[in-house]
């Protein structure tokens, strides 16, 4: 059997289990089974398939088939312009989050050292990416889980950025004060009767603990806000996540918190997305 049948064969067991990406998930995952980059996989169709790699590719289908998220069974996912080792034990970056990295860009220029906590890290991709732009920057970044803090650790070593980023296993609630310029977040945002609604790729693989958020998904939200007041630099700016219909909530959380609005950014479905506030008082 040569690529191409492989390949195939593959997105013909995907899509009979509803995967509608079939192909493009077939092609990931012979890439990954063979070791190769998804190009040369596919303009090399004619080579021919070993038997063992083709029955780890089928091992690797049978996962997907029972939806697990592509990242998961490769061990991999690009966000902003890397890629970052990920497991069970962390979210899986998505594209919107990228949101997050882009607008606090704006805000510090190439040169210049400001001070950052990322709360609740996950895999450590929104502070990685950060840093690796801003390299005179320090950054402390934390989470609640010990396993998602090894994840973020490894990718920090992996991008060569271990010294810069100090990582404690920590929540918010417990750090003392410190004054950060920036503190920026992907929080839990989700309504624990919604976590069932959720799509199995997601409830059934992601850590439970970075998704649900109480009764109003606003737990953490709430959390962060209130304790970012504390551990902020008087104009020192919160930039977090939200989900869809939270952010006129939010907006009235933060104000009654002592935070200037700066804007909210939609993601690629016009749904607002992350908040950028302002510490005034």
């Amino acid at each position: 059997m040569n690529y191409f049948q492989t390949l195939k064969f593959g997105s013909k067991k995907l899509k009979l289990n509803d995967i509608n990406t079939h192909i493009l998930d077939s092609e990931l995952l012979l890439s990954y089974a063979l070791n190769l980059q998804r190009e040369q996989v596919l303009t090399n169709l004619d080579a021919k398939i070993k038997k063992s790699r083709f029955n780890f590719f089928k091992k690797l289908l049978h996962r997907r088939q029972k939806k697990e998220p592509i990242a998961y069974i490769i061990n991999k996912k690009e966000f902003w312009k890397n890629n970052f080792y990920v497991n069970r034990d962390v979210l899986i970056p998505r594209p919107e989050t990228e949101i997050i990295v882009e607008e606090i860009l704006k805000f510090i220029k190439p040169n210049s050292s400001k001070s950052l906590l990322d709360v609740g890290t996950g895999s450590g991709c929104i502070i990685i990416s950060i840093i690796k732009e801003r390299l005179n920057c320090l950054a402390t970044a934390i989470d609640v889980s010990k396993k998602a803090l090894n994840i973020a650790k490894f990718n920090a070593k992996m991008h060569h950025l271990i010294n810069k980023i100090n990582f404690v296993n920590i929540d918010i609630d417990k750090i003392q004060d410190n004054k950060y310029d920036f503190i920026i977040s992907n929080p839990p945002y989700i309504k624990k009767l919604n976590l069932s609604k959720l799509d199995d790729s997601v409830k059934l693989f992601e850590p439970y603990i970075a998704l649900e958020a109480g009764i109003d998904g606003l737990r953490e939200i709430k959390k962060i806000i209130k304790k970012s007041n504390k551990l902020l630099k008087r104009n020192g700016k919160l930039i977090f996540e939200i989900g869809e219909y939270q952010s006129m909530n939010v907006k009235n959380i933060l104000n009654d918190n002592g935070y200037y609005i700066n804007k909210v950014v939609n993601d690629i479905s016009s749904v607002p997305r992350v908040i950028i506030s302002t510490k005034i008082n």
